[in-house]
């Protein structure tokens, strides 16, 4: 008995050693990440993150014999840290790069939205471009639904999301959330985990954000479907983006990849608060496999293949300079009205 007991209590000691091991590595890692991200300078990165990991080190060679000490001494160490961190603010202060160099903010004034700092920028290459902010008002019972674009970089669980509202005649506005980087910033999956960048709310038509994605960045594909949003929930979630947008335009929020981003903030909103939430929220490369699931997704297809019809770069490098470009990429694309329609769907929800 004494042996058998012996036996089966090993493998349990040796689940529970990685475990703590695993979490130790992981409370090194994220102080180590931290400053050497996210402290003022240069030299201060460097001294504060190799001090870090050199003490770290020196801690597991004095405690790797009793793991219950080491994982508290390592987590004690990773809260101190953590308490510095979550004291940096974010600013509106520049410099920033010129295509977020303004926020937009939207007035309401009954069923008008006037959108100041509407964005339009005029592309030669992905980094050569310039930007107009112009004024732009919408009548908001002009709405008849919405359309989520999803542009994807490299893995299939990653995407960003877009949402484009239709306003009939043509007129589409669109809303991208994304970070707001600074000259010489680029996006970086690790750096979106720390206070590298802050939430900005992009509004502008899709000849800019879209064709931009699908034109000029390589490497990057733009799917497009359109949804069942009644024009009643259409107008409900557009006051929520305009909502969300004058508060990063008054008070700046930070990024963080996994919980404050372009998709995760879309389901903060408040017409959004009433909507089942899934895992695939976070992983948002399946976002569009999540909402057909749910019925929110037109086009009586199988998602393969609706999905495959959804694939619209070669539509839109062929749309180019169209001035028609919404309307060309939206050509022979399933589930999608003809202008004088009005979609039909739950008018409790998408």
């Amino acid at each position: 008995m004494k042996t058998r007991y012996s036996v089966s209590r090993g493998p349990g000691r040796i689940v529970r050693s990685i475990l703590c091991y695993l979490a130790v590595a992981l409370l090194i890692t994220w102080p180590t990440l931290a400053f050497a991200y996210d402290l003022p300078s240069r030299p201060l990165r460097i001294a504060a993150s190799v001090s870090y990991l050199v003490a770290a080190t020196a801690v597991i060679h004095a405690l790797h014999s009793t793991l219950g000490r080491l994982l508290l001494v390592t987590l004690l160490a990773c809260a101190l840290v953590a308490a510095w961190w979550f004291t940096l603010k974010p600013s509106n202060d520049g410099p920033w790069q010129e295509d977020v160099s303004r926020t937009a903010s939207i007035e309401i004034r009954g069923e008008k939205a006037i959108i100041h700092n509407f964005r339009q920028c005029d592309y030669r290459t992905e980094l050569d471009y310039s930007c107009q902010w112009t004024t732009r008002e919408v009548d908001l019972s002009r709405i008849r639904g919405f359309d989520l674009f999803m542009d994807y970089w490299g893995s299939p669980w990653i995407a960003h999301t877009l949402l484009s509202f239709d306003f009939g005649d043509g007129q589409h506005i669109v809303f991208s959330i994304e970070q707001r980087k600074r000259p010489g910033q680029s996006y970086s999956s690790i750096r979106g985990f720390f206070r590298q960048y802050t939430l900005i709310s992009v509004v502008s038509d899709e000849r800019d954000v879209i064709r931009l994605r699908t034109n000029y960045r390589e490497g990057e594909d733009v799917y497009l479907y359109h949804t069942k949003a009644t024009p009643a929930f259409a107008h409900e979630l557009f006051l929520s983006y305009a909502d969300l947008t004058n508060r990063l335009h008054g008070q700046p929020q930070w990024y963080n990849a996994l919980t404050r981003n372009c998709t995760t903030e879309i389901y903060t909103l408040q017409a959004m608060r009433h909507q089942p939430r899934d895992w695939r929220i976070l992983a948002n490369g399946k976002g569009d496999e999540m909402l057909y699931e749910q019925g929110e997704l037109a086009g009586d297809l199988p998602f393969s293949e609706l999905k495959r019809r959804a694939w619209i770069n070669p539509a839109a490098r062929a749309a180019d300079q169209d001035p028609d470009f919404s309307a060309r990429i939206r050509e022979n694309r399933p589930g999608f009205p003809s202008p004088l329609t009005f979609p039909k769907g739950n008018p409790n929800g998408i």
